[in-house]
């Protein structure tokens, strides 16, 4: 791995730009990702996110993202039906169960960008250029306006998000990571339905909010030549947009073991959990939001010694709980290519 280069010296310029970025991240506000529509994204160690660059190194990473929400639960149960509310922006309601949920597919490709400016401190972009919902439901649930429709998902760009990681401990055996990001509400996120209504807050490409979120990673080698312990959290405290919905905070705690096969090849199975709280409009919460979904995650990696590599991810569900009824992930895909220029 890259940390395995690092010189272990602290510089001031380092300590200093990392501060400048601390402090200029920490006069933001947060936010986003999920409500009652079903909003999921893959969360788990892809190995090119979480890590440290030498200094004046360059990853660019391509990802795709795949999520198939269509497993109808109530609490951890399956059940036939679920009824979500309809936020109804322009009267200030939440209309309860409005729809009946069938399904939301999930795609997204993203570029993520990691340059070294030192041996401590990268900087990272993450552009998620496409963000594209396919949504089903039965609309105006119980009423005389009934009616199944496919069209009211949507595509586009994506909140850009950036920041720094800092690599806090470094030794032969062991790396501890720090990070700090900041999301820019730089997607659309006023999108109407059908009915020419603002649509649902997770059908939205973008969230119209920004976020803040901290990690850490840790990573441990029992021996040099053999495989690789690692853990991983993070959290993100979220804040209202001008639309005054609030989507609730976010913690994510992975962890998981690779192995290096003879080639190039490496091996991994990861444990991924992640919760989230209830959402807020205007105030109250909002019914069929917030959510715990644990995965595990087996995937491989590819490395080439030009420094392309391409990687490999499949989450399958091992837990899922929802506040009252809402639909849950069947399972993930995650694929992508990395090229480091050194």
């Amino acid at each position: 791995m890259t940390w395995l280069k690092i010189i272990a010296a602290r510089g001031s310029r380092d300590g200093l730009a990392l501060l400048s970025l601390i402090l200029f991240m920490a006069c933001g506000a947060a936010i986003p990702v999920f409500a009652t529509c079903g909003s999921a994204n893959c969360f788990l160690v892809t190995g090119t996110e979480e890590g440290i660059n030498n200094e004046g190194a360059l990853t660019l990473d391509l990802s795709y993202r795949y999520v198939d929400l269509s497993r109808k639960l109530e609490g951890s149960s399956s059940v036939t039906e679920v009824l979500t509310p309809k936020i109804d922006f322009e009267n200030d309601v939440i209309l309860r169960n409005h729809h009946r949920e069938i399904r939301t597919l999930n795609t997204m490709m993203q570029l993520d960008l990691d340059y070294g400016l030192s041996d401590r401190v990268t900087l990272f972009t993450t552009l998620p250029f496409l963000n594209d919902k396919r949504h089903e439901h039965f609309d105006d649930v119980g009423t005389l306006n009934e009616h199944f429709t496919n069209g009211d998902g949507t595509s586009g760009f994506g909140d850009i998000r950036f920041g720094a990681r800092w690599a806090f401990e470094v030794r032969p055996k062991d790396i501890l990571v720090g990070g700090l990001g900041l999301r820019l509400p730089t997607g659309p996120y006023r999108l109407l339905d059908g009915e020419g209504d603002i649509n649902e807050p997770t059908i939205q490409p973008g969230t119209g909010a920004t976020a803040i979120t901290a990690s850490l990673y840790y990573a441990h080698h029992p021996t040099l030549r053999g495989g690789e312990w690692f853990a991983s959290g993070s959290y993100q405290a979220n804040q209202g947009n001008d639309l005054r919905y609030r989507i609730g905070s976010e913690a994510i705690l992975n962890l998981g073991f690779d192995r290096r096969l003879k080639g190039r090849a490496t091996w991994s199975v990861q444990i991924n959990s992640r919760w989230t709280a209830r959402d807020e409009f205007l105030g109250s919460r909002v019914p069929s939001t917030g959510s715990t979904f644990v995965n595990v995650t087996p995937g491989i990696r590819l490395s080439a010694s030009s420094g392309v590599s391409v990687y490999g991810f499949v989450q399958v569900p091992a837990y899922e709980r929802v506040n009252e009824t809402n639909l849950g992930p069947r399972g993930g895909l995650l694929f992508g290519i990395s090229k480091l220029f050194q």
